[in-house]
This record gives structure tokens, C-alpha cells and sequence, in this order.
């Protein structure tokens, strides 16, 4: 799948019913999280120290895009796709 997007649905006689298209090939299986139960810490095992450093990083990436101080993403990708 080239690109995550969110999904809605909602349950109707115990049954989870989405009224949207998608684009989703038949028989594909989702994992689906509650919003309100939904905590980013349990979509995956990073222990705390790690997940600090990500979001520092990701903070200052977010800084850096403000600056105006990017690459576009196909010259990343290009460099990506020869390693």
C-alpha cells in the first residue's frame, strides 16, 4: 500500500461498518485501534529512552522544515534507492 490514510467506522449491531470508498484490494485484513483507547506507545516496543530520542528528532525535523531548511523528497529518495 503506497500511502496510510485514516479510515472511519462505526459499529452498528455489533458489526463495524465504514461508509467511505477505498481503494483497499479485496480481503485485506486491518488492525483496528478504539480512538478512545488509542496510545501511540502501543504500536510498537520502543522502551522510553528510545521513543524520547525519536520524538527529539522528529521535533527537530519539524524545526527544520519551518526554516525552510529541506531537500525535496525525490532527491532523498533517489539517494534512498542506490544505498
Amino acid at each position: 500500500m503506497e500511502s496510510m490514510k485514516t479510515l472511519k467506522a462505526r459499529v452498528e449491531k455489533g458489526r463495524l461498518v465504514m461508509n467511505e470508498p477505498t481503494d483497499l484490494p479485496e480481503g485485506t485484513e486491518l488492525e483496528l485501534i478504539p480512538a478512545d483507547d488509542f496510545d501511540d506507545s502501543s504500536l510498537d516496543d520502543l522502551d522510553p529512552e528510545i521513543r524520547a530520542d525519536l520524538m527529539d528528532s522528529i521535533t527537530e525535523s519539524l524545526k527544520q522544515a519551518e526554516r525552510g531548511d529541506t531537500r525535496p523528497a525525490s532527491e532523498i529518495l533517489d539517494r534512498l534507492r542506490k544505498l
